[in-house]
């Protein structure tokens, strides 16, 4: 993660750290979204020799994906939150609904952010899981457990409250 986080200086990126190990890295920029993408696709692409797709939020809207979530958190579940490119959501839901589904498995789609609920043990190998690694899929959106949310909020509360 070091040498994202040196890619997102180098592109002029202000306040640049990660967390966990996940590809969640948070930056201050005076660039728009859309601007923000551009660039750091182009400069993660030409750092580490691939096409990199990149979803951006700012903290609000990170903020209001974990606020959203519609499913406790359960010992033995885990709750995946779907960034995605317009549409995709319902491409997702699509899909989950054709799926054969494990007992409990649920999924939800509020304000275009997919969520799924899925027993443990089964992410990979249940009928939706296995849908998830299409190609045709690859450019159009990340998943990140919720917890993994929790701590990207937490942080950024840290960091405002250490300003």
């Amino acid at each position: 993660m070091a040498d994202v986080c040196t890619v997102f200086k180098n592109a002029g990126m202000q306040n640049v750290s990660s967390v966990l190990a996940s590809g969640n890295i948070l930056f201050e920029s005076g660039k728009n979204t859309g601007e923000l993408k551009k660039i750091l696709e182009e400069e993660m692409s030409e750092a580490f020799g691939y096409e990199a797709f990149l979803f951006i939020k700012n903290d609000s809207e990170i903020a209001t994906i974990l606020e959203n979530s519609p499913f406790e958190k359960e010992e033995n579940f885990h709750n995946y939150v779907f960034v995605s490119s317009p549409e995709t959501e319902k491409v997702l839901m699509e899909e989950f609904e054709k799926s054969e589904k494990t007992e409990d498995e649920k999924a939800a789609v509020i304000q275009d952010i997919f969520y799924w609920k899925v027993p443990k043990g089964n992410t990979l190998d249940s009928s939706f899981g296995k849908i998830l690694g299409r190609k045709t899929l690859k450019d159009k959106f990340t998943s990140r457990n919720i917890n993994t949310f929790e701590k990207i909020v937490n942080k950024l509360i840290n960091v405002r409250f250490q300003s």
